[in-house]
C-alpha cells in the first residue's frame, strides 16, 4: 500500500484512509542553465522543469555581453510561435519574440534569432517552476480601484513582483522584509519608496494579494502579470516539512556577515533597501553553477541593467546559509539593510543510479580549449596523467572556484590556475590550456578524469575557517559519513582519510602515503563522532581554510566498505545489479597504495588498468587483478599482498 497522509504534508497513515504523498523536490521546480548561443538555429535547454503542464517562468540573460535580462511565462504563454517577453531592466511594455518559443515538459526551447541565443554567447537561464510554497504566476486586469488579486502559492506570499504588460511601467516588488506601505523597484537602482497605493497598506495573504489605485500595479483596464515567491513554507522532501525558498533580511556588519537559512543556497538575489550603501545600489544574482565560490570573487548579473556578467561581490554558501565577507562591495556595509531571496540548492532526492552522480572519462590533452562532455553535473573532478609518470593530480571542485586545485599525490597548499579547469556547467566541464599545471589538458597526455555530483547519501562537501577550537561543521549528506577526506587548505599538509568511526575514535590514513592506518582517538585529533549532519574536526590554528569530501553507502548507488583479503579470488557484493564503475582500494593494516580503477579505462575479465592517488606513477595496464562482478567487483588470485593479502584488511570505495 503506498504511503499515505491522513491531514497536512507531513502527517502520515501507511494503512489507507489518507491521500497518498507525493513529495516534492527543488530540482523539480528550480534549475539554473548556462548555455551558448546557436543563431541562427534553435536549442533545446533539457532542464528537467515540466513547464508545458505545471507553468512557470523562464528567465534568461547573455553573460559575455551586454543584453537585456528576459522573462517569459507560460500564463502570458507564446504568440505565434514566440514568446511574450518582458525586460526587467526595462520600463517597456510586453514584446514578443523568440528568447523562447515552445514550453516542455522537462525544459524550453531558445529560439533562433532571439534575444538570448545569440551565436557564441554564453547564456544563464533561471527557471521557475509553478508549485505551491515555492513560486506562482498570476495575470490579471487592473480596475483602478481598490482590490485583491487571488494566488496558488499556498502560503502567504514573501515577494511579489509585478510588471505592466500593456504599456510602459516599472517593476514594482514587494518584500516581506518591508512595510507594507514601502515598495522597491526592480529597473533601477532605487532604495525603498513610500506609496501606499501600491498593495494598499495591506500585507498578503495566503489567498490573497492587495493593490492599491497606482497605475505601476492597477491602472484602470491595463493588464499585468506578478511572479510571487514564498518564505519558509515548508512543502518538499519526504515528510513535506523541507523549506527550498526564504525572503528575509540582513543588517550588514562591515566584517563578516552570516545568514542562517537552514539549507545550502545555490540561488540568492541580494538588494540594498534602504539606501545605506555605498557605490551603485544594483540588484545582484548569483548562482552556484556561475560561480558562487567559497573565498573567491562570484560571477554577478543585474537584473536593473543590460551589463555583462562581472566577477565581484563575495557571497559563499554554507550547508545552512550563506556568509558575506568584508570585501563584498557594497553587500555588507555596515549599518546598510538588504532584503534577498535564496532558493535551496538540490538535489534534494536520494540518487538511485551511480550513472546520475558519477561519470569516469578517459581523454587526451589537447593544449587548448575544449569542451569536455560530461553526463552529469560535475562538483568534484580529480585528474591523474596516465602515460607519463612525474605529475602530480589534480582535484577541482565547484565549491572552492573552478581555478582552485588541490593534489592527492603531495602536501601542496591549495593552488590556482586560471586555464585549467575554467567552468562546470550543466553537461560538461571547460578545460583551459592548461600550461600552469598540466594536470588535466597538455597536448600529448592522456588522463583519467573521475566526476561526482553531491547527492544526499552519497557525496557532498563542505569548507570552513578554523576558530582556534573545535566546533561542530555542518554538512548535507544526510546520512553519517563513512568516508572523510580532509584537507588543509591554506597550509601544506597531506588529504587525511578518516573511515571506521567508532564511539571511541577514527581511523586514518593519508592519502599521499602508502602507510597503514592509525588510531585517533576523539578528543586529541578529531573532535567528536560525526553525525548525520555535522562532522566535528579538531580546533586548529584560527584563520585556517579546511575542505572536506564526504562520502557514504547509497542503495544501488555507491559502496563504503571493508575486506579481509583471502589471497585467493575473492567477490565483494556491493548490492549493485551491473558492477562498478569505479573501484578505490587501501590496504589499512599495513603499507599498500590507494588503487584506482574505472570502468572508462576498462574493469574487464582481462588486464585493468589501475593508477594510484598517492603516487606520480604512470598506470599501469599489464595486470589483471579485479574483475567484473554484477553484485561489486571481483578480486582475482593474482591480486599483490596490497589488494588481497591473506588475513589483510582494506578498505574500499566502488560507485555503479
Amino acid at each position: 500500500m503506498p504511503l499515505q497522509a491522513t491531514s497536512g504534508a507531513a502527517s502520515y497513515d501507511a494503512f489507507g484512509g489518507g491521500v497518498p504523498v507525493v513529495p516534492n523536490y527543488i530540482e523539480e521546480v528550480f534549475s539554473t542553465w548556462l548555455y551558448t548561443g546557436n543563431d541562427p538555429s534553435t536549442q533545446d535547454i533539457i532542464n528537467g522543469i515540466d513547464l508545458s503542464t505545471k507553468g512557470g517562468m523562464v528567465w534568461q540573460k547573455a553573460r559575455s555581453s551586454v543584453g537585456d535580462n528576459v522573462v517569459t511565462d507560460t500564463v502570458r504563454g507564446l504568440s505565434g510561435g514566440r514568446g511574450k517577453e518582458l525586460y526587467t531592466n526595462t520600463t517597456g511594455a510586453e514584446n514578443v519574440d523568440s528568447g523562447v518559443t515552445a514550453f516542455y515538459t522537462n525544459g524550453f526551447r531558445a529560439g533562433a534569432n532571439g534575444p538570448t541565443n545569440g551565436s557564441g554567447k554564453s547564456i544563464a537561464s533561471w527557471t521557475f517552476r509553478k508549485q505551491p510554497k515555492f513560486f506562482d504566476v498570476v495575470t490579471y486586469t487592473g480596475t483602478g480601484s481598490n482590490t485583491t488579486i487571488a494566488h496558488n502559492l499556498g502560503s502567504v506570499p514573501a515577494c511579489i513582483m509585478v510588471k505592466r504588460t500593456d504599456s510602459t511601467g516599472d517593476w514594482q516588488v514587494y518584500h516581506r522584509s518591508l512595510a507594507n506601505t514601502e515598495y522597491l523597484v526592480l529597473n533601477t537602482t532605487a532604495a525603498k519608496a513610500t506609496g501606499a497605493t501600491r498593495w494598499n497598506s495591506t500585507t498578503p495573504t495566503s489567498t490573497v494579494f492587495s493593490l492599491g489605485t497606482d497605475a505601476t500595479v492597477n491602472a484602470s483596464g491595463g493588464t499585468y502579470v506578478a511572479y510571487l515567491f514564498a518564505h519558509n513554507a515548508g512543502g518538499f522532501g519526504l515528510t513535506g516539512t523541507d523549506n527550498v525558498v526564504s525572503c528575509g533580511s540582513y543588517t550588514g556588519n562591515g566584517g563578516t556577515q552570516t545568514v542562517t537559512l537552514g539549507y545550502e543556497p545555490q540561488w540568492v538575489l541580494i538588494k540594498n533597501s534602504d539606501g545605506g550603501a555605498s557605490g551603485t545600489l544594483n540588484w545582484n544574482i548569483i548562482d552556484n553553477m556561475r560561480g558562487m565560490p567559497v573565498g573567491s570573487n562570484d560571477n554577478v548579473l543585474f537584473p536593473n541593467i543590460s551589463d555583462a556578467e562581472v566577477s565581484s561581490q563575495r557571497v559563499a554558501p554554507t550547508a545552512t546559509g550563506f556568509t558575506i565577507g568584508s570585501a563584498s562591495g557594497n553587500l555588507n556595509d555596515n549599518g546598510a539593510v538588504y532584503i534577498y531571496i535564496a532558493i535551496r540548492r538540490g538535489p534534494m532526492k536520494v540518487p538511485t543510479s551511480g550513472t546520475s552522480v558519477f561519470s569516469p572519462i578517459a581523454r587526451s590533452g589537447t593544449g587548448a580549449t575544449s569542451t569536455v562532455s560530461n553526463s552529469i553535473k560535475t562538483d568534484l573532478l580529480i585528474s591523474m596523467v596516465r602515460n607519463t609518470a612525474g605529475l602530480s593530480s589534480g582535484v577541482w571542485d565547484r565549491l572552492r572556484g573552478f581555478a582552485a586545485y588541490l593534489e592527492t599525490t603531495g602536501t601542496a597548499s591549495e593552488s590556482t590556475s586560471s586555464d585549467s579547469v575554467t567552468a562546470m556547467n550543466n553537461t560538461a566541464y571547460v578545460l583551459g590550456a592548461d600550461s600552469g599545471t598540466d594536470r588535466i589538458n597538455r597536448s600529448g597526455y592522456t588522463y583519467a578524469n573521475w566526476t561526482f555530483s553531491r547527492a544526499p547519501n552519497f557525496f557532498d562537501e563542505v569548507c570552513w575557517t578554523s576558530t582556534g577550537s573545535t566546533f561542530a561543521v555542518n554538512h548535507n549528506l544526510n546520512v553519517v559519513p563513512q568516508l572523510i577526506i580532509l584537507k588543509w587548505r591554506s597550509g601544506a599538509q597531506e588529504m587525511r582519510v578518516f573511515f571506521n568511526e567508532t564511539s571511541t575514535g577514527s581511523d586514518l590514513a593519508r592519502l599521499n602515503s602508502d602507510a597503514a592506518a592509525t588510531t585517533y582517538s576523539y578528543g586529541a585529533n578529531w573532535g567528536g563522532q560525526s553525525t548525520a549532519t555535522t562532522i566535528t574536526p579538531l580546533g586548529s590554528t584560527s584563520g585556517r581554510t579546511f575542505v572536506a569530501f564526504l562520502f557514504a553507502t547509497c542503495a544501488g548507488v555507491s559502496k563504503v566498505g571493508t575486506y579481509t583479503g583471502t589471497a585467493t579470488t575473492k567477490q565483494v557484493d556491493c548490492g549493485f545489479t551491473a558492477g562498478a564503475r569505479f573501484v578505490l582500494i587501501k590496504r589499512t593494516d599495513s603499507t599498500g597504495d590507494w588503487y584506482v580503477w574505472d570502468s572508462a579505462r576498462g574493469i574487464v575479465s582481462g588486464n585493468d588498468p589501475y593508477l594510484l592517488l598517492n603516487s606520480t606513477a604512470a598506470e599501469v595496464t599489464s595486470t589483471d587483478y579485479i574483475d567484473t562482478y554484477s553484485a561489486g567487483f571481483e578480486i582475482s588470485s593474482t591480486a599483490p599482498s596490497a589488494i588481497n593479502a591473506s588475513g589483510g584488511t582494506f578498505i574500499f570505495l566502488a560507485i555503479a
